[in-house]
């Protein structure tokens, strides 16, 4: 493309415009390439951010990924909603700074160096030195940064990848560490154990909602175990059942739940007494008597013996015999406590507690008394997974493969009363994926509960798009929240800023650079561990020096930070953000509301009481085609690069865009849908847009003045077709203004493909005579102005979500109007002007003139009767004058011309065609009546048409005591036969608006012109078959090869035929015999007239004066 620069804009004169590909010769992902070096030649990216400075900041905070892996779907869909929401937020008059970042720290990379280097134990990185295990992890979390670039770039999303941020930058770190201190002062922060989610592969906790993103089910032991209760004269024992038998050798409590009852019974056949609860007893082997068969009825085991009934809260306090002896100096343990949380729906209402291990066993351990605060925790599994000393018999064994030999042990010291498998939903590491164990570890908290009311306050602040994310599941885990376990004893991440004593009674938390200098008295540059460990703190009460805590921040913290760490706040570009928080916009998938969403919002209302954001987009999860989860390993997806490569970005972004995964609705992905996209929308928009430059390049080629879109005012045209398409044109920036204002994307491609249907099968096809200038050269001017401004709107509209092929298109449009910006994305959105009554009255007419020529055409098919065959006359049957005037007046040739009438009547009369009757909209109102609808339905169904009259005219009617109005009732007009008529002769057809009938007896001089027509049809698709252009002229002959009506029909449509073709049809013998033909093919006109059509090079006389106007362009765009 050529580009004059903007100081030369104004003396650029108006040139034509470039002549286009037809469309099977276009390529949509080889032009996007072109787009892109047109970009890049412009810089355009960087120019709008330019152009836009100064206006309203629209604030945009992008989540940042791992750039440890490539982008897949998920990334690119969630780059693609940002992108069009900030790219419409630009084209608004919004400067919107768009910066890309990056998640630099946590187990993620972590995980790549201990494979990589085959690191087992935090023992292996201290002998390694955490500063070489430290500078690894930095070498690799840039490992795919320049593909994740050229993938975000070809996508078409334009964000800053030069002003990037990341979370190892230590302005960013110095900035959480500022966070974090302010939490601190607040009194947010303390430390204790919590019992989480820990991976051994990894050697570290998760917190929940990162061990909630990895769930399999899997087969567990599931076992049954005796408890002997102490000096019980019956040697009676309580009976409880584990999927975890590696937490037995750390039991300290017997769980029961206060309100159950329980049984004490007795196994006649071993002699053994259990006690279990009386609703769980059928899970004790043999305990409940079957039910007796026909055949060896009299030995089926006759069950348990019930000895007494207890309530489980007498049993708190009782003391029983402990399965192994490690713990047996612990005189606070070994007791039945109670709590409400043990259950009836499985196992056996006992519940084996060991406090380590199990979130609700801490807690009923610690309010029972087995355990104090601060006191000793048995806890004999280290980082590894690998039970430790304590628990000699298994000691070096990872917990999950002692299961066996725990099983087998309990087996020997008959403890075992039942041992089973049990299938369940379990949670794995989704880095290393293996099972995850529950287990205590000392961690740094954020009280979150304290502010749970201000989170679910501030959450109601905010916009959602779906709403229900909000409403139930981010709502209900705010509801829910504990408190937030931050830290992780981990090595590459930022360190949390505490120095304390080796008491722990002198704690100092640090929140920037300069305080830990001051304190210090040292330089302090890097803020990873290798750089601040070391540092000191002296005392200042005297306790020598305090030293920094091991930990680091779980990355989520991190992440929840950004807003003020991307900006280094509150150090530097202060004033800045304080006026411009919360953020207008973030997006990200579902799994977010786990993580960081809540993590945002937390710490937003922890830092200011406010919401980090206004608006939010929450997408679902884009699946394999078979709804499976897509697997680099099996392959299961189309790959992105190649799938762009092959068809296209802007195809991919509308098929994302259009799909219910913006409804946070999990998309089965298919690549025939992105192909369809293709097919579906791209094509017919680019064949309206060729269609009009080559109709505009045709002026000039004839030797009339070259178009120019300022020759024409367009509020002063006169078409009702051109008024239509603007007015349906300015519906369009309406709509899509308003839904992108609401921030639902899925609702534009449907009002788009609806717009296009209209623009193409509609305007330029009911306009072909008029667009090629066949009818007269102002009128042709004037319609292809009219086309001009609407795919010039149609442009600018859809820069947000295909912004490669609207530039394509405006490249070539903005030679008529040199004074437009260099690139569409300079362009500011359509503003829509507010609808006349006139202008609705148009849009309406034409809407309803579709519906009569679709409902003609239902009649023909029902009949058998083409197109192509002539008919006499088209009753139009609908009370609305208005709408009348305008079929039988304006729109009248296009009607006809479609259905192939010769004429049309309007009938303002339904009684006279149809039986009119009434019938409630069910859906509307059966929420609404409720109890009420019977009878209301009932009066709606007795309406007579004097009701259904006054109703249609004035809108609404009182029945039964409600109101009911326009989209309470349909009115429906059954067709009524006229007297003397058949339904072969005279047929109908309706949609409960307009009823439409057909006079189907056939006429002598109508079969002549549809004869005709088909001529006229099969001669331009030889023409189209030869690769004759629009301005190639022919001379056609005919050879007739079996008698037929050929000459009568070429006689009485001579003026059809010269108009359609620009030339008459000729007998062959009139052909020079010196004249090659250029095609030759024979044809059967209707049923029976065989005849054969050569076309040859135009000669010089005897050819009509007409203009030529071929059909050749209208084939090329949509097959008639």
């Amino acid at each position: 493309w050529s580009l004059p620069s903007s100081m030369a804009v104004a003396h650029v004169r108006a040139a034509t415009m470039e002549d286009v590909l037809e469309s099977k010769d276009f390529h949509f992902a080889r032009e996007e390439e072109r787009v892109m070096e047109l970009w890049d030649q412009l810089d355009a990216f960087h120019e709008q951010e330019k152009r836009t400075r100064g206006m309203p900041e629209y604030v945009f905070y992008d989540g940042p990924p791992f750039a440890t892996g490539l982008p897949h779907y998920g990334h690119i869909l969630a780059g693609t909603i940002k992108d069009v929401v900030t790219r419409y937020a630009t084209t608004t008059g919004h400067h919107v700074v768009r910066r890309f970042g990056w998640d630099c720290h946590g187990l993620p990379v972590e995980y790549e160096i201990d494979q990589k280097l085959g690191i087992k134990s935090k023992e292996d990185v201290y002998e390694m030195g955490i500063d070489k295990y430290n500078e690894e992890c930095r070498s690799i979390v840039m490992r795919y940064s320049k593909e994740w670039e050229k993938t975000i770039k070809r996508v078409g999303r334009w964000i800053d990848f030069e002003n990037d941020y990341k979370t190892l930058d230590p302005t960013f770190m110095e900035s959480v560490w500022w966070v974090f201190q302010q939490l601190f002062q607040k009194g947010l922060v303390y430390k204790g154990f919590k019992v989480m989610p820990y991976s051994t592969a990894c050697c570290t906790p998760l917190s929940n909602f990162e061990a909630g993103q990895n769930y399999k089910d899997v087969s567990d032991p599931a076992v049954m175990v005796s408890f002997p209760i102490v000096g019980d004269p019956e040697n009676a024992s309580f009976v409880a059942w584990t999927t975890t038998p590696w937490t037995l050798p750390s039991n300290l409590a017997l769980c029961v739940n206060p309100e159950f009852t329980y049984v004490r019974v007795k196994d006649p056949a071993k002699g053994n007494i259990y006690v279990v609860a009386e609703a769980r007893l059928s899970a004790i082997p043999g305990a409940v008597p079957k039910k007796k068969g026909k055949k060896d009825a009299g030995d089926a085991p006759a069950g348990f013996e019930l000895l007494a009934k207890v309530k489980g809260s007498e049993l708190a306090g009782t003391r029983y015999t402990p399965l192994f002896g490690y713990y047996t100096y612990l005189g606070t343990a070994f007791r039945v406590v109670a709590d409400g949380y043990v259950t009836d729906d499985s196992g056996t209402g006992v519940v084996h507690c060991a406090p380590a291990f199990g979130e609700d066993d801490y807690r009923v351990c610690l309010q029972g008394g087995i355990i104090e605060k601060g006191g000793e925790l048995p806890n004999p599994v280290d980082d590894s997974g690998r039970f430790t000393q304590q628990v000699s018999d298994f000691v070096g064994r990872q917990v999950k493969e002692a299961d066996k030999d725990i099983i087998a042990m309990l087996k020997t010291m008959d403890r075992l009363v039942d041992s089973a498998s049990i299938v369940h939903s379990y949670p794995f590491c989704w880095r290393s994926d293996t099972p995850l164990i529950y287990k205590a570890v000392p961690s740094w908290f954020v009280r979150v509960e304290t502010i749970k009311e201000r989170l679910l306050k501030n959450n109601s602040e905010t916009y959602w798009v779906p709403n229900f994310v909000k409403e139930k599941r981010f709502h209900n885990w705010l509801e829910n929240a504990h408190d937030w376990a931050v830290s992780r004893s981990r090595f590459w991440g930022t360190p949390i800023p505490i120095w304390a004593s080796e008491d722990g009674e002198e704690v100092v938390c640090i929140g920037s650079v300069a305080e830990l200098e001051e304190l210090s008295g040292q330089k302090v540059g890097d803020l990873h561990r290798h750089f601040v460990d070391q540092i000191t703190i002296p005392s200042k009460r005297g306790k020598g020096e305090l030293r920094r805590v091991e930990d680091v921040f779980d990355c989520w913290f991190e992440s929840g930070s950004m807003p003020y760490a991307q900006q280094h706040y509150p150090f530097e570009n202060k004033e800045f953000f304080e006026s411009n928080f919360p953020a207008d916009f973030i997006a990200e998938g579902l799994d977010q509301t786990r993580g960081w969403f809540y993590t945002l919002m937390v710490l937003s209302t922890a830092l200011f009481d406010k919401p980090p954001f206004k608006n939010l987009i929450c997408n679902g999860l884009v699946l394999a085609a078979d709804g499976k989860k897509m697997s680099k390993r099996l392959k299961n997806y189309p790959d992105p690069v190649e799938l762009i490569h092959d068809i296209g970005a802007d195809a991919l972004r509308l098929y994302l865009c259009n799909s219910p995964v913006v409804r946070a609705e999990p998309l089965r992905f298919q690549r025939k849908g992105v192909s369809d996209v293709v097919k579906d929308v791209f094509l017919p928009w680019y064949n309206a847009y060729r269609f009009l430059v080559q109709n505009a390049l045709r002026l000039e080629a004839a030797g009339l003045k070259p178009f120019n879109i300022n020759d024409v005012d367009l509020s002063k045209v006169s078409n009702v077709l051109d008024r239509w398409i603007l007015i349906s044109s300015n519906s369009l920036v309406e709509f899509v203004r308003q839904e992108m204002d609401g921030y639902r994307l899925y609702t534009v491609m449907p009002y788009l493909v609806k717009f296009i249907d209209s623009l193409t099968n509609v305007y330029v096809r009911y306009n072909r005579k008029r667009l090629k200038g066949k009818t007269d050269e102002a009128d042709c001017r004037a319609s292809l102005a009219t086309l001009y401004s609407v795919i010039m709107t149609l442009c600018k509209v859809m820069t947000p979500f295909t912004p490669f092929f609207v530039e394509s298109m405006f490249q070539n449009l903005r030679h008529c109007k040199p004074y437009e910006p260099e690139s569409v994305h300079f362009c500011s959105f359509p503003v829509a002007t507010p609808s006349t009554e006139m202008e609705k009255r148009i849009e309406l007419s034409v809407n309803r003139m579709q519906k009569v020529i679709e409902l003609a055409r239902i009649i023909r098919d029902r009949h058998a009767k083409p197109v192509k065959t002539p008919l006499r006359e088209l009753t139009v049957v609908h009370p609305d004058d208005d709408f009348l005037s305008d079929l039988v007046g304006d729109l009248r040739e296009y009607v006809t011309e479609e259905i192939n009438v010769r004429t049309i009547s309007s009938c303002n009369d339904p009684s006279k065609f149809a039986n009119v009757r009434a019938e409630p909209e069910w859906a509307s109102l059966g929420k609404r009546l409720g109890k009420d609808m019977g009878r209301v339905a009932k009066a709606v169904k007795g309406m007579g048409e004097s009701d259904i009259s006054m109703f249609e005219s004035s809108g609404s009617i009182s029945l039964e005591g409600h109101v009911l109005c326009t989209g309470d009732i349909k009115v429906v007009r059954d067709f009524k036969q006229p007297a003397g008529t058949s339904s072969e002769e005279i047929d109908a057809a309706g949609d409960g608006d307009v009823l439409v009938v057909l006079d189907l007896v056939p006429d002598e001089s109508l079969i002549m012109a549809g004869l005709a027509r088909e001529m006229v049809n099969r001669i331009q698709k030889m023409r189209k078959a030869a690769g004759l252009t629009i301005t190639d002229k022919v001379d056609i002959y005919h050879e007739q090869l079996k008698e037929g009506p050929l000459d009568a029909i070429i006689s009485s449509q001579i003026e059809y035929l010269e108009a359609s073709l620009g030339t008459s049809v000729r007998p062959f013998s009139a052909k020079a015999a010196d004249v090659e033909p250029l095609a030759v093919e024979e044809h059967v006109i209707g049923d029976a007239i065989h005849v054969k059509f050569i076309l040859t090079t135009a000669s010089k006389d005897g050819i009509p004066k007409a203009t030529l106007e071929s059909e050749v362009s209208n084939l090329n765009m949509d097959g008639h």
